[in-house]
């Protein structure tokens, strides 16, 4: 495994993010953990409104705003999970 790692939810010829794929394993999951928690936060915060617009573009944006750093997320467990495979190995 490559040491930088980029995140695969901006595809672009030179990345700009990366993950230290060397980072300690607490500190790569503190980010997931952290991204995780943005994304309920926002989430619980629209469920207990009493009104949400429902506009398509809206919702599209609304949409693409969560995925990112649910994609992060995806990527960071991603090295995770490589990284306590290998040392059970």
């Amino acid at each position: 495994m490559n040491r930088y790692m980029p995140l695969t939810g901006h595809d672009c010829t030179i990345p700009a993010l990366l993950i230290d794929t060397q980072a300690p394993l607490d500190v790569l999951h503190d980010a997931a953990a952290h991204r995780i928690r943005a994304v309920t936060q926002l989430l619980e915060n629209i469920a207990f409104r009493e009104e949400v617009s429902s506009d398509t573009v809206t919702l599209h944006d609304f949409a693409h705003l969560l995925a990112i750093p649910l994609r992060d997320v995806c990527d960071l467990m991603d090295v995770i999970t490589r990284r306590l495979s290998s040392s059970t190995s």
